[in-house]
């Protein structure tokens, strides 16, 4: 699997954070390079964190690999959202897309890409692994006690997928 990030989108989900320095803003660029590390070392996934470079970038496409997450920052003049559909485009289902943008969201879902919003996606980074089990425990329980039977109780394939993936986080 490989995990594509909305970096900014990702960033400032379920905060209220006004304007940041550049030197805030990096520090906050890094702390969120360190949560994506330790998570990649618990599922051992290619994780690809896209930033906007289009108002005060460069005028090529910036790649760094940081602590082994793929850092890319978009061009001058062009947005995340253009890369993130890019890579969606080129990997298709093989993608789990974060992020909480409307229009990357559909665009992912026309691919057959899974999408997890970022709100979600941020609790997933959060949560100690021992948590992590003891819910799914819980899940597994619950998911005993209410199958669904039927046409009519059937999860559309876009449930489907968004359950899929939230399984694998």
């Amino acid at each position: 699997m490989h995990l594509v990030i909305d970096g900014y989108n990702l960033l400032y989900a379920g905060r209220l954070i006004s304007r940041m320095n550049a030197i805030e803003l990096q520090r906050e660029r890094d702390r969120l390079i360190d949560l994506l590390s330790a998570y990649r070392k618990r599922k051992q996934w290619d994780i690809t964190v896209v930033f906007d470079g289009w108002q005060g970038g460069w005028s090529v496409e910036q790649k760094e690999i940081k602590k082994g997450i793929e850092i890319i920052f978009s061009r001058l003049g062009e947005r995340a959202d253009d890369v993130i559909k890019r890579m969606v485009r080129d990997e298709g289902s093989g993608a789990v897309i974060v992020s909480s943008d409307r229009d990357i969201s559909r665009y992912a879902e026309r691919m057959a890409a899974a999408v997890i919003r970022s709100e979600q996606f941020n609790e997933k980074l959060d949560v100690p692994a021992a948590m992590v089990a003891k819910d799914r425990e819980l899940d597994d329980e619950e998911d005993r006690r209410s199958r669904r039977k039927g046409p009519s109780r059937r999860l559309s394939k876009k449930e489907k997928r968004l359950r899929r993936a939230l399984e694998k986080l």
